[in-house]
């Protein structure tokens, strides 16, 4: 059987997909994981998502779908973590491509329902930010969900949407998400992660970290991204709900809004309106600003010091643990050095590693 599964948001979607794909259904079935190539600043310089020509390697699926096997190579300057995915998970990787707006990307997953006679479609958002009206003053990064949300609609085939992690992803409150769930469908334990254990040693997905941590029983509150939210990780954090698909179209302004486009340009307009922002923008923006920065460096000595003035903050705050992309950001290093810092930090204090977080210590503790 395949089964086929669209990561809503595309980076940490994916690899919460293929976590997912085998607590609900096991290790006999197939996944197709539809998703961007689109891995924010950190992984990939330039801004937005990728499209077929940004690689090398791709494999046709469809007329309009390409597989991204472990061979695929980004051109640079763009950056991908789809090869390395492909490399490390046994599904096939297959890449959404919104430069022909919402028309694009439902004609996509109508060649793939046609070629793969999937036995099921499942929309997987992990946070919930897919539910969002796009008002919301925490919103971020409406523009990927939107259009996944709006091409599902279209498909002349049953669509199940899925939340996992309620609330993880910092965008909207948990209080806000929860009354829009439907049944719950699987609480993910220390048992469902070990499919993507080793993705995440490296992967830089804050969202499907903490989805990944609070099935493995971290508790407590962590400090993501460069603007410090804080999220509270809870019992409600491994679950996976079902949400029902027309109702979440209904109060997503964003994706009605975009049903007929057939440009990123014309949906990129819509954001701005709706929204009053389109979070390309904001990457346009800090690219240019990133290539300001002096050249990057690691003084282990000066960081460690560093981090302790920021437990030490943090602490004050209330926080227990944070994400290696948020110590990037708040040690004001360049986020090429990201994992660099990670493995100083493991084995400078391997105690305080909750993996995949940063557990927030005082210097008494």
């Amino acid at each position: 059987m395949t089964r086929l599964i669209v990561a809503a948001g595309g980076g940490g979607d994916a690899v919460a997909a293929a976590m997912i794909h085998a607590a609900l259904y096991g290790d006999e079935d197939q996944a197709v994981i539809l998703t961007y190539a689109w891995d924010r600043l950190l992984i990939d310089p330039v801004p937005g998502p990728r499209g077929p020509d940004n690689f090398t390697g791709l494999q046709p699926l469809t007329p309009a779908v390409w597989e991204v096997p472990a061979e695929a190579r980004p051109i640079a300057p763009a950056g991908s973590t789809l090869p390395r995915l492909a490399a490390e998970l046994r599904h096939t990787f297959a890449l959404i491509d919104p430069r022909y707006g919402v028309e694009g990307v439902t004609r996509q997953l109508e060649e793939l329902a046609d070629h793969l006679s999937p036995e099921s479609i499942d929309l997987l958002d992990v946070g919930g930010d897919i539910l969002a009206r796009g008002d919301e003053p925490t919103l971020k990064s409406p523009l990927a969900d939107a259009v996944t949300l709006a091409a599902c609609c279209q498909l002349n085939a049953p669509v199940r949407l899925l939340v996992a992690g309620p609330g993880l992803d910092g965008e909207l409150p948990l209080e806000e998400v929860r009354g829009m769930l439907g049944p719950l469908i699987h609480t993910l334990t220390t048992k469902n992660v070990e499919p993507i254990s080793s993705v995440l040693e490296w992967h830089p997905s804050e969202a499907t970290g903490m989805l990944a941590a609070t099935a493995r029983g971290v508790r407590g509150t962590c400090e993501m991204r460069d603007a410090g939210l804080p999220v509270p990780l809870t019992d409600e954090g491994p679950a996976i709900h079902e949400v029902d698909l027309d109702k979440a179209l209904t109060r997503n302004q964003l994706a009605r809004a975009i049903l007929t486009t057939a440009t990123l340009d014309e949906v990129e307009a819509h954001s701005r309106e709706v929204c009053g922002y389109s979070e390309i923008d904001y990457e346009r923006n800090k690219a240019t600003w990133l290539k300001d920065q002096p050249p990057a460096q690691l003084d282990p000595e000066v960081v460690l010091s560093q981090l302790d003035q920021f437990e030490a903050e943090a602490h004050s705050r209330g926080v227990t643990h944070t994400t290696f992309r948020r110590i990037t950001e708040a040690l004001n290093l360049n986020g090429s050095l990201r994992e660099d810092l990670r493995q100083l930090l493991i084995n400078s204090r391997p105690q305080q590693y909750d993996a995949p977080l940063w557990r927030i210590t005082t210097a008494t503790e």
